[in-house]
This record gives structure tokens, sequence and C-alpha cells, in this order.
């Protein structure tokens, strides 16, 4: 309770609460086509693959801007960036509210929905500046628990769709949008400990730093598992057991509850137990349960298997980002937005691998094991990095952590 005391007052809750708010409606927007897809796909007659690439695309487009967004935001600061990010994002939701009449054009504006997932380089950099290093994982926990957005997405988006065509759901989107706009320009303010402009060739230094590879696939895994979910369980719901679009819709809002909350919570235990420690439990699970996911059982065992693959998920990804600001504290913009590049990467591979094996093998059981093959190499990772960093006497703590 005392930590809790200390972390309120050692920051700006209003830049906070302002950088959720932003992160979570552009996220819930970020992921509409997804929660739209079931409705979009059976107006277009499209086959698997093409399935798994019209829903990735948004993420794509989101990994894509982000390196610019965080590097942007870094030089001409937070609160502009999101500010200018919004107004941006606003351009996608008329398109698709009034337009959209063909595959090509789905895919073009549901790339520039991008703008929208390009949020997190910005909304996280500006509410982590304003604490110190041993708040910084519950600060980023709670500024990227913004991806709660998807609940809202999943929950209301296949209702509107149902109620009022696919297009308008674009169209009411507007609305909470504009809200989070105003609260977020009264509000939101830049910390007075942001770091001073760096040169472009500073920023991209990182690259040779083996720590950024690693994470940035760590996070590929982790945040990409739970964006790339989200935006093609409803599709393999509706495809693998015949429920209806709406009730696919409400168990994909039950598994993306279950992790979207829980990232404040990987944050605040990797600040006390240490984010390489905590990775290597949660690889392991990861590994096990979509390996299960794989032999596709009856959608009674399958559900609660996504639930708790989305709570790792959820924890693993607060955890990756409590160590980011600490080691790398003057370039967290930029490096937020590469990591996070990696993250909506892994988002856009995720529903392709999916559609790709399906449409090959006619099932999506080869697509989950390919999945869990991938964390069972992160697990291998993550031990051999902890042991690298004790051999440079690197703790896995965030007041011990030094750069190598």
């Amino acid at each position: 309770m005392g930590n809790l005391k200390a972390f309120f007052k050692s920051g700006h809750l209003p830049t906070l609460l302002s950088s959720f708010l932003y992160f979570d409606i552009s996220f819930m927007i970020w992921v509409m086509l997804g929660a739209t897809s079931t409705f979009i796909v059976q107006d277009f007659g499209l086959s698997p693959a093409e399935k798994g690439l019209m829903v990735g695309i948004p993420i794509l487009g989101g990994s894509l801007l982000r390196i610019p967004m965080g590097l942007l935001a870094d030089r001409f600061g937070g609160k502009r960036m999101g500010m200018i990010g919004m107004m941006l994002t606003m351009l996608p939701l008329f398109w698709g509210m009034w337009f959209g009449n063909s595959l090509t054009e789905v895919q073009a504006f549901g790339f520039l929905l991008g703008i929208a997932g390009a949020s997190f380089a910005v909304a996280l950099p500006l509410a982590s500046r304003w604490y110190p290093l041993e708040h910084q994982g519950l600060a980023m926990g709670i500024a990227g628990a913004g991806n709660s957005g998807t609940v809202l997405a999943t929950l209301f988006a296949p209702r509107i769709a149902q109620a009022f065509g696919w297009h308008g759901v674009f169209g009411f989107a507007l609305i909470p949008l504009f809200a989070a706009f105003i609260i977020f320009a009264i509000f939101a303010k830049d910390s007075p400990n942001t770091p001073k402009p760096q040169k472009l060739s500073q920023y991209l230094g990182i690259v040779k730093i083996k720590e950024t590879w690693i994470f940035s696939f760590f996070y590929s895994l982790s945040f990409g598992g739970f964006v790339g979910l989200t935006s093609y369980l409803a599709i393999f719901f509706v495809d693998q057991y015949g429920i209806s679009k709406v009730t696919a819709g409400d168990f994909v809002t039950i598994t993306v509850f279950a992790g979207s909350f829980v990232r404040p919570i990987g944050g605040y235990i990797a600040d006390r137990l240490g984010g390489i420690n905590l990775l290597i439990k949660l690889f392991t699970l990861a590994a096990a349960v979509l390996c299960i996911i794989g032999f596709l059982p009856s959608i009674y065992v399958t559900l609660p298997l996504f639930i708790i693959a989305m709570l790792i998920f959820g924890i693993a990804n607060g955890a990756i980002f409590q160590v980011i600001p600490t080691r790398f504290p003057r370039e967290v913009g930029i490096f937020t937005g590469f990591v996070g590049a990696a993250g909506g990467l892994g988002g856009f591979f995720l529903p392709n691998i999916l559609g790709t094996f399906k449409e090959i093998t006619g099932t999506y059981a080869f697509g989950f094991w390919w999945i869990a093959a991938t964390y069972i190499a992160a697990l291998i990772i993550t031990v051999w990095l902890q042991h690298s960093w004790e051999k440079s006497n690197i703790k896995d703590s965030t007041p011990g952590l030094k750069a190598i």
C-alpha cells in the first residue's frame, strides 16, 4: 500500500490518465476492422488467407508508423503528437463510414487505421517520463492498459454492424475519439524531465544493441499475440465452431478483457521480482497453452485456454516495458516505437500464419503449433540473456539495472 501511495505522489496523474484514454480509444479504433471482420468477409467472400491479410493490415500500418511517431514525439513533444495523431485518425474513419466498397478500399483505409496503433509510441513515453525509475513498471502498465480498448471494439462493433451495417461502426467511433481529443488537449502535459532531442544517428544507434532486437522479438510474441488474436479470433470462432457473429464477438470480448487489464500487474510484478525471471515463466506457460489449443478441442475447452493465453500475453507486455525506460531513459520514445513496431509486426504475422495454414492444410492446428514453437525459442533466448546479464554483473531488477 505504501508503494502505491508513493506512486501516486511521484508523478502527474492527469497526464497518466489522459495518456491511458488516448491509447484506449486509439487501440479500439486500431482493431476495429478485426472486430467487424465477420461482417466484411460476408460481403466480399474471402478465402482464409485473404481474411488473415485483411485483419492484419491495420496492425502492419501501426507497426510501420510507430517508429516515426516515437521519433517525432521525442523531438516535438508527446502532447502535440498525440493531438495530431488523433486528428489524422479521423480520416480513415470517415473513409470507412462513407466508402470501402471493395476489398482494396478496405485494405487501404485499414492501413491508415494504423495511425491509431502508432499512439503506443506517444502515450507511453508521455506518461512514463513523469515517474521515477522505481515506478516505471506500474506507470507504463497503467498507460499501456489502454489496450483494453479492444474490449470496446469487440463488444460493441458487432452489435453496431448488425444494427446499422459495418460502415456505421466507423462513423460511431468518431464520437469517443473526439471526446478523448478534448480531454487529452486539456489535461495532458509534457514532463519537465523530457530529455532534449538528440540527433537521428543517436536514436538509430539503438539498433547496435542486442537487447533492442531481443526485446523486439519478445514483444512481437506477447503484444503481437494479443493484438493478432484480438483481430482474428472472431473469424476463428465462426469458421471452427459455426457460432453467430455476435456470439463470436462476445467470446473475443471475454478473452480480450482477460488480457487487457493485467498489463499494470505485469509491470508491478516485474518491479518487484525482475522482468527476466517473470518472462521465463510466462513464455513456458504460453508455449504449453498454445500447443494444447492446436489440438482444437471443444469450444468449452478452447475458450478458457484463450483466456489464459491472453492473461499471459498481457502480463508479459507489462514485464517487457518495465525494463525499457530504465535501460534507455533518453531514447524511450524511439525505443518504445522500435520495440512497439516489432509487436505490431507480430500482430500482423499471427493472423496471416493462422489463415495461411488453414488454407494450405485445411486446419488451424499447425498454425497454433507454429506459434507455440516460437515461444519455445523465446524461452531459450530469455534464459541465455539472463545468464549473459549475470556474467556482466547486471541485476534483473530496476534499481540495479545497468547498461551493457
